[in-house]
């Protein structure tokens, strides 16, 4: 039996590239349909994450044309992780599987052959991996290696090189909707999940249009909530750094004594101060990652939604039947 897949697409101002790489999607659609890979039930379903451009519009319009096309609205601007995982909430009770893509046309969708057919082999998540970064900048390459290697070092189980692009089946996304947590980030999130898992690689392509959404700041902001909402290594990191800063202090405690009894002691304004500086310093730097966590605390015990749809495409179809 074919399976029904669902191509979850996140979306957030995106109408200069939206009208290109919609058809693209939809050819590929296409193509597996008539290979008899995936069965004539399956979808695209646009994920608008309060976009302030027409990107909603043309979602609607595409909606319209071709039944293959579907959407839905987020009531407000979420961010990329909630908007996918709204996108994979949304298709799980409709599909057997599901590929996540950005709308920008940047990975390759020909790449998806190859995902389902690992999946026909038993895997239960297909990770789609970046074969290499040779159309990045240097400074972008050695900005995003360093961001994998660091949530790894950190304690965050990440895949190296692979973004949000990859096949899930139903069966996860249905043990993926038991996490609750308001702090999403998906890439290490699914791998907790567990079940069998591979990798496709693939080579990445430039934006056809537009603007990236991921500058070095949502980068690094990304980094970061990635390492508070799955490792609790920072934490232990200042557990360690203090009982290394005490014994050190024991040992000046001993150093100072021993001065004064042996009558050496000389009056150390400079040293008394940068000590002062640097005790002051580390305390602040980690009263901040503790105010990090319990700001998390604060967020996840609110249990506030994590995405809100405000509209779909087929309510939009339902409508133009009436009228």
């Amino acid at each position: 039996m074919t399976p029904i897949l669902y191509i979850i697409i996140p979306c957030y101002n995106e109408e200069k590239v939206l009208p290109l790489t919609s058809s693209l999607f939809l050819e590929k659609l296409d193509e597996l349909i008539q290979k008899d890979i995936i069965s004539s039930q399956s979808r695209i379903l646009f994920v608008n994450d309060g976009s302030k451009d027409k990107t909603w519009d043309i979602i609607c319009s595409l909606a319209m044309q071709n039944e293959k096309y579907t959407g839905i609205s987020q009531s407000r601007n979420r961010g990329h992780q909630n908007a996918v995982l709204a996108g994979l909430m949304e298709a799980k009770n409709h599909c057997d599987i599901t590929i996540s893509i950005d709308c920008d046309g940047q990975d390759d969708i020909n790449a998806m052959n190859q995902m389902i057919e690992e999946y026909r082999k038993g895997s239960e998540i297909v990770y789609g991996i970046r074969s290499s970064r040779t159309t990045d900048t240097l400074f972008k390459r050695i900005t995003a290696e360093s961001f994998y290697k660091l949530l790894n070092w950190m304690g965050a189980e990440v895949v190296f090189n692979h973004a949000d692009y990859r096949l899930v089946s139903s069966r996860v996304l249905n043990e993926l909707a038991n996490y609750k947590e308001v702090n999403i980030f998906l890439r290490g999130m699914i791998p907790l999940v567990g079940f069998k898992s591979t990798g496709v690689y693939y080579e990445r392509h430039e934006r056809l249009a537009g603007e990236s959404h991921y500058p070095l700041k949502k980068m690094l902001a990304l980094a970061f909530d990635g390492i508070t909402s799955l490792s609790i290594k920072p934490i232990r990191m200042i557990a360690c750094l203090g009982l290394f800063i005490s014994f050190m202090s024991f040992l000046g405690v001993i150093w100072s004594v021993a001065t004064q009894l042996t009558g050496k002691s000389v009056a150390g304004w400079a040293s008394m101060t940068s000590i002062i500086c640097f005790i002051g310093g580390v305390q602040m730097v980690c009263l901040g990652v503790l105010g990090e966590y319990i700001g998390k605390i604060y967020l996840e015990v609110k249990a506030r939604p994590r995405y809100i749809i405000s509209d779909r495409t087929s309510d939009k179809k339902h409508d133009a039947e009436i009228f």
